[in-house]
């Protein structure tokens, strides 16, 4: 008997789950307005459940140590047995409920993050491209599957400023400086600082200048898409 060309669809779901930090600006009860929105992601050394783990660097550190951001800040803590890279499903819906629930400019949603973040930073990006006004990765890069780095042209139209460490012998500079590239040959609007003294902690001296912050505010996105996610549309800067 011949082998049959057969063909098979269905529908699957899942359940998925994150805790997180939520900051809100000081106004956000007393104001209509929408607010920008940051997702920060952390590294390897803050997975579990201790949300205060994620109060030792980055975002949520500078937020702890009084300064006021305005922007919502959403800071997910990534289960202890996987990583940010095999958490994008869940990252998204973790975004998705939040522009539900809360008062968020749509046009103003930026993702960063460091060393795993940053990893997870670049590789939600590619998945979704069409939903961040800017991105903000730090000591990270791509794991090698998938078409990377090559497949991180999707990402050629949104604003992407790049932070590594010169000396970084964990993340090696190589991994950001790879991607840099192929947004550059594909003319990306990409920025890349790069520190010349510094090993893999390129994430305080970044979270801690204004100038990033007044950046991201400059970054906008013409287009969000929720149901289209691949489709990168319009984007406007003022910068």
């Amino acid at each position: 008997m011949k082998q049959q060309p057969q063909s098979f669809q269905t529908i699957i779901q899942k359940t998925v789950s994150l805790q997180y930090l939520l900051y809100l600006p000081e106004a956000y009860q007393s104001s209509e307005q929408a607010w920008p929105l940051i997702l920060f992601l952390h590294g390897i050394g803050e997975r579990g459940k201790d949300l205060d783990l994620l109060k030792l660097y980055g975002i949520p550190k500078v937020i702890e140590d009084g300064m006021d951001f305005p922007f919502l800040v959403v800071s997910p803590q990534c289960p202890k047995d996987t990583f940010w890279t095999k958490e994008l499903d869940t990252l998204h819906a973790l975004i998705e409920n939040i522009v539900k629930e809360y008062k968020v400019d749509k046009s103003r949603i930026y993702l960063t993050g460091l060393s795993m973040g940053g990893f997870g930073t670049w590789h939600l990006a590619a998945a979704y491209p069409s939903k961040f006004a800017a991105i903000v990765p730090i000591c990270g890069g791509t794991d090698p599957y998938i078409g990377f780095p090559e497949r991180i042209q999707v990402l050629k139209d949104v604003p992407a400023w790049v932070f590594h460490g010169a000396q970084d012998d964990i993340v090696p500079l190589e991994k950001s400086q790879e991607l840099v590239n192929v947004l550059k040959e594909h003319q990306g609007n990409v920025k890349f600082t790069v520190y010349p003294d510094t090993k893999h902690d390129s994430w305080t001296e970044t979270y801690e200048n204004p100038e990033l912050y007044e950046w991201l505010l400059q970054q906008k996105n013409g287009s969000y898409h929720s149901k289209n996610p691949d489709r990168i549309g319009n984007r406007a800067s003022s910068s």
